[in-house]
């Protein structure tokens, strides 16, 4: 579907979220590879600028935008509330999603294109390369103070809105149905591979049995916790608040702990083809703690604290087996820019995984140290 728009189109958008004025500058924004997102600054009565954020819902990739929209309007709802009690201004601290005069925070345009509009956040910038340790640690403290927020939130209040996203038990079936079906022909050239996955499989379930035997609280979890995802203010340095809400829904804490750690401690880039470039920062790993954990301090029950680490090593092994399985299947998921990326990119993350192993029990140290 096309997410290319005209300035008429996006000012007719700005018209049903209720935003008078004339649009005076429009920026398509093509960080991401999914939306059709547009900056748009309006000028307003008296001269007043508001810049703000338009954006067309992939709704190919996501197929229930309504019900996005509805966890993303409870949530902002609920941190509003709370920053309310703390005495504080939620003003750059939670996005400003617009409503229609229907009350609703997004609409079906004549084409049925999904759009909702937010206010953008000024003086603020994320970041792409994770070397910086002060970049890591307000990154952890913005993840962390975004769990904080919501401890008390109801989760029968927000819904699933991608079943089984984390349920390593059903992806490492699912590989492993791949494995036998062996469409493409491709599994003889990748044996080892298929061996270390086959070898780390009852590992991959262990937080999804400790999840259905009770042991680990579902709480609302971001679930695509790069750290990208966190606005960090151009003048302070420091957290402002989370985006890219799209993935919301109950989750463990332990894999937002764990997937951030996975893309921002790795010493190489995500399809690096030399493996001996690849392991983990632990320098950045221990920023992201001290940010993520410290913020939460005594909020995490005692066994949640001993599985953050597990998160980490888990959703990395997670991840290689749906890479691999993506290239066992003709990768049909994941976009490629060239033959065998997605094994390039599931060997990158087999490598970090070992490189986990061997540094895990100084892993799981550094988080008790911030608990």
């Amino acid at each position: 579907m096309s997410m290319e728009f005209t300035e008429n189109q996006l000012a007719e958008v700005l018209k049903k979220f209720c935003v008078k004025g004339s649009i005076v500058v429009t920026e398509q924004l093509k960080a991401g590879h999914i939306n059709g997102t547009y900056k748009v600054a309006v000028e307003h009565e008296y001269g007043e600028y508001k810049v703000y954020v338009a954006q067309a819902i992939n709704t190919y990739v996501f197929n229930n935008p309504v019900q996005i929209m509805k966890n993303i309007d409870a949530v902002t709802a609920h941190i509003k509330k709370k920053y309310e009690e703390l005495g504080e201004s939620s003003d750059r601290r939670v996005l400003d999603f617009l409503h229609t005069e229907e009350g609703k925070n997004y609409y079906y345009d004549s084409d049925g294109n999904f759009w909702r509009v937010y206010v953008f956040v000024s003086d603020s910038t994320t970041f792409n390369i994770f070397d910086d340790p002060k970049v890591i640690y307000n990154a952890g403290v913005g993840f962390g103070r975004f769990q904080k927020l919501l401890a008390d939130f109801p989760i029968e209040k927000i819904g699933v809105t991608i079943p089984d996203f984390h349920n390593t038990r059903k992806r490492m079936d699912d590989f492993f149905d791949a494995v036998e079906k062996d469409e493409m022909g491709r599994c003889k050239d990748i044996q080892e591979e298929i061996e270390f996955l086959r070898t780390r499989r009852k590992t991959a379930c262990r937080l999804q049995d400790m999840l259905e035997n009770g042991e680990l609280p579902l709480r609302v979890t971001h679930n695509d916790t790069k750290c990208n995802n966190v606005l960090i203010d151009n003048t302070t340095g420091e957290a402002i608040c989370v985006i890219d809400l799209d993935t919301m829904m109950p989750g463990l804490s332990v894999f937002d702990f764990g997937d951030a750690v996975r893309f921002a401690t790795n010493t190489a880039a995500e399809d690096e083809t030399d493996i001996s470039k690849v392991s983990v920062n632990i320098e950045l790993y221990e920023q992201f703690c001290r940010g993520f954990i410290g913020e939460l301090k005594g909020f995490f029950d005692s066994v949640e604290i001993e599985n953050m680490a597990w998160g980490a090593l888990i959703i990395t092994i997670e991840l290689a087996s749906r890479f691999l399985k993506d290239h066992i299947e003709g990768d049909k998921y994941f976009r490629i820019h060239h033959p065998n990326h997605n094994l390039e990119r599931a060997r990158n993350q087999i490598a970090l995984a070992k490189d986990m192993e061997k540094k895990f029990d100084k892993m799981c140290e550094i988080v008790r140290k911030y608990s």
